[in-house]
């Protein structure tokens, strides 16, 4: 089913632009009427324009008969373990200050499908009241993830990068709780600095304050909270696909649900443990699909969400961390992350003015992957939710990897550029 202004996970855009108060008030309204949804929870991260696009948002609940419960600056996850008859998080997720955008989630926390977004599509105008403010969640979203998911971190010194988004004071205070010696950045939101120069989605600083420290690992999370990633004592980046298998290992699961990004290693790895993979399509949405449908309770993506349902309802990047350091006992994250060996992987965000693939670059991949069949593989598709076109290619060969995602990469320029 055509979809006019969800990506692969919600709805996001440049705010004024593609993301417009408007816009925001019909989508709020329409998933009312589309639920039949009376109280209807709500969180922001800290961009500045997340307060206008609440009250937006509100307005377009309201409109449609039902209560938005305004929880303030909350992760994520928060909003999903707190959905009342429906969920929603306004964030942007990892893009820059200048995004927002609206995550939706059932009432027992689950993302909406393909088919119930696209019935959202088509959301009536809206006008409504305001919303009805809601004090303490973010309290009670921690002590229920220290509760569920924490251990003795006592003697671990941890560097912890907010993205001076949602976490921001929450996530130090959760390792300091139980135990560990905490140095906290990316910790001083101001409405215009999220996941700017920290954050998952850059770990340059976090691996200077990690080497700088002589920390034993650094956990950086998105803007909202959904991402982590994570750097060792040595400045070594572990991604999720590093998270994950050290934490297949440690919990003893029996299926591990990834998407097509995972590295063909981590395939490997968990072939040798008898452990079952079941891949989806990139989003974290379809691997909590899969792991509903397969009874399954841990899966996630090489770019940093991670999701375990024992005790959950969504990816939780401080879930995560928190389950990570629990899972070194003892050890080093190096020598922790050292069971997974990675094939060489090349890796490119283009950006594009179309993100529909032309012929000749359908044609491009098709041989290219038939070159690689057995020993590899290419990936190229659309983002969905950045004007770009991500390409990888995957080899036993470093060198032949980048060669091929250069050579894709400079056709998708020429094509969609």
């Amino acid at each position: 089913m055509q979809r006019r202004y969800f990506g692969t996970d919600g709805v996001r855009g440049v705010v004024g632009e593609s993301l417009t108060r408007e816009l925001v008030a019909q989508l709020g309204r329409a998933a009312v009427l589309a639920d039949g949804a009376k109280r209807v929870f709500v969180g922001r991260d800290t961009r500045a324009s997340g307060v206008e696009l609440e009250a937006a948002l509100a307005e377009g609940i309201g409109s449609a008969g039902a209560t938005a419960v305004l929880g303030g600056v909350l992760p994520t996850a928060a909003v999903a373990l707190g959905a009342l008859d429906l969920g929603i998080a306004i964030t942007a997720s990892h893009n820059p200050p200048a995004y927002n955008g609206v995550k939706f989630f059932n009432g027992d926390g689950s993302k909406l499908s393909d088919e119930q977004e696209a019935l959202l599509d088509d959301g009536a105008p809206a006008g409504g009241g305001a919303g009805e403010p809601v004090g303490g969640a973010a309290g009670r979203y921690l002590d229920y993830v220290l509760g569920a998911f924490g251990a003795d971190l006592g003697g671990l010194r941890v560097v912890v990068d907010c993205a001076n988004g949602a976490y921001s004071g929450l996530a130090p205070q959760a390792f300091a709780r139980l135990g560990a010696e905490v140095h906290a950045i990316g910790n001083a939101p101001d409405g215009s600095n999220i996941n700017l120069g920290c954050g998952a989605g850059d770990t340059a600083l976090l691996r200077e304050s990690v080497l700088g420290r002589g920390a034993d690992l650094g956990i950086a999370f998105d803007g909202d909270g959904d991402r982590v990633a994570c750097v060792d004592e040595r400045g070594e980046l572990v991604d999720g696909d590093g998270i994950l298998a050290i934490l297949a290992l440690d919990l003893g699961v029996e299926l591990v649900c990834v998407t097509q990004m995972t590295n063909l290693g981590f395939h490997d790895l968990m072939a040798s443990h008898g452990i079952r993979v079941v891949t989806t399509e990139v989003g974290d949405r379809y691997v909590l699909e899969a792991l509903l449908r397969e009874g399954g309770v841990l899966g996630g993506e090489q770019s940093g969400h991670v999701i375990y349902l024992d005790g959950h309802v969504s990816g939780d990047g401080l879930t995560a961390g928190l389950l990570l350091c629990a899972a070194l006992r003892g050890r080093t994250l190096s020598d922790a992350a050292a069971v997974l060996e990675r094939y060489p992987q090349a890796k490119e965000n283009v950006p594009v003015v179309s993100k529909e693939l032309t012929p000749a670059v359908l044609e491009a991949v098709a041989r290219l992957s038939a070159e690689l069949e057995g020993i590899g593989r290419v990936l190229v598709r659309p983002s969905g939710t950045e004007p770009l076109v991500r390409v990888l290619v995957e080899t036993p060969s470093a060198a032949r990897a980048q060669e091929a995602c250069d050579r894709i990469a400079s056709l998708v320029q020429s094509e969609l550029g």
